[in-house]
């Protein structure tokens, strides 16, 4: 069976963006161009990664074309983008892996995400033997979502990627993890709970 690539250039709209309630959302990158949509489903570290990743790349781009690169300095605000993910929200596969570049030619961003694969392998060397020949297989290889975007669109979504991920459960001031609506047993406090 051949590869599925959702190949998007210069989509309509790349976004992240979440279903559910903090604590228990579902994080989504989606394109759209026209009447097609593709939603993949990832973890919220992804998300966050991705954006700063996309961020850094940016800010060296710029860096070395001396500022003459069609790359903004900040995500430009006539194009950001604070709707919810298009509906109905159908995943096509939960990102495994995620790989970004530019294209210095076309002045463009790829972003590609790939579904997870689980491998069966023995050992340390079987399973980094079976992502090898994964990687090097354009085309049998897992699902794939590939997306090319201009400097401003790339700054739109990593500013919008990190504004959905910052829109959480706030952090615990002693610990850093999410304060849960419920209660937090905080381990710093060797989970005792002051009473009310």
């Amino acid at each position: 069976m051949s590869r599925q690539v959702f190949l998007y250039d210069q989509p309509d709209r790349f976004v992240a963006g979440t279903v559910g309630l903090p604590g228990r959302r579902t994080f989504f990158l989606q394109a759209s161009a026209g009447t097609r949509t593709t939603s993949v489903a990832l973890e919220k570290t992804q998300v966050a990664a991705l954006a700063e990743r996309m961020d850094e790349l940016l800010d060296e781009v710029v860096r070395r074309s001396g500022g003459s690169a069609s790359v903004p300095a900040v995500a430009p605000s006539e194009i950001h983008d604070t709707a919810p993910l298009d509906t109905p929200i159908e995943e096509e596969f939960r990102v495994g892996t995620m790989a970004l570049a530019w294209d210095g030619e076309e002045q463009r961003m790829i972003v590609e995400a790939q579904a997870l694969v689980e491998l069966d392998a023995d050992t340390d060397e079987d399973l980094a033997e079976a992502e090898e020949r994964l990687l090097q297989d354009e085309e049998n290889g897992p699902p794939m979502l590939r997306v090319r975007l201009t400097g401003a669109q790339a700054r739109a979504f990593a500013k919008r990627a990190l504004d959905v991920v910052n829109a959480g459960r706030p952090p615990c001031p002693l610990c850093s993890l999410p304060l849960d609506p419920e209660g937090h047993v905080c381990p710093r406090q060797n989970g005792y709970r002051r009473g009310a």
